[in-house]
């Protein structure tokens, strides 16, 4: 079920891009739970679009990485969709995924990402830690959207290099 939850109003992709590290999430089914150093490099692409670079640890210490493309649904709305799958296989329908500006500071440093289904959320922040306040003042506001944290996983950064 959607919900038709707000976004981020004046959005501004440009500096939305860079670095990003993951905080917490809720669980997907492709990430397993033991990732480290979870963190998402987003750029430009020529024709438009973003590119988008996802990079962790796994559990044996190995680095995983997925490259994906991020398309402008909204943009003034902060919202885009996310393809992870290989660039012939975009097309496909059914194959993107929502990828909504929830919260953001004045000064992009922390973002909270989520989608209507309320299934998925990211908290992010440029720095792989975060002061406690802040990201509780995050995380009330999901819970004050409808988003069940109950199954929240805290990222842990061990400080090992994944670049």
């Amino acid at each position: 079920m959607n919900h038709d939850i707000p976004t981020v109003s004046n959005f501004d992709l440009t500096k939305y891009l860079g670095t990003w590290y993951e905080i917490a999430r809720l669980p997907m089914k492709h990430q397993p739970e033991d990732s480290t150093d979870i963190s998402a490099v987003y750029s430009l692409n020529e024709s438009g679009s973003v590119r988008v670079q996802n990079r962790c640890l796994d559990g044996d210490d190995k680095l995983d990485e997925s490259i994906g493309e991020a398309t402008i649904v909204d943009a003034a709305n902060a919202k885009l969709e996310v393809s992870f799958l290989p660039e012939g296989l975009r097309w496909v329908p059914f194959t993107k995924g929502d990828y909504w500006v929830l919260k953001l500071d004045a000064s992009y440093q922390t973002a909270l990402v989520g989608e209507p289904s309320m299934k998925y959320l990211w908290l992010l922040h440029r720095t792989p830690t975060i002061d406690e306040a802040t990201k509780q003042e995050y995380l009330a506001y999901a819970q004050s959207l409808g988003y069940d944290l109950s199954d929240l996983i805290d990222t842990v950064h061990t400080g090992k290099p994944t670049a």
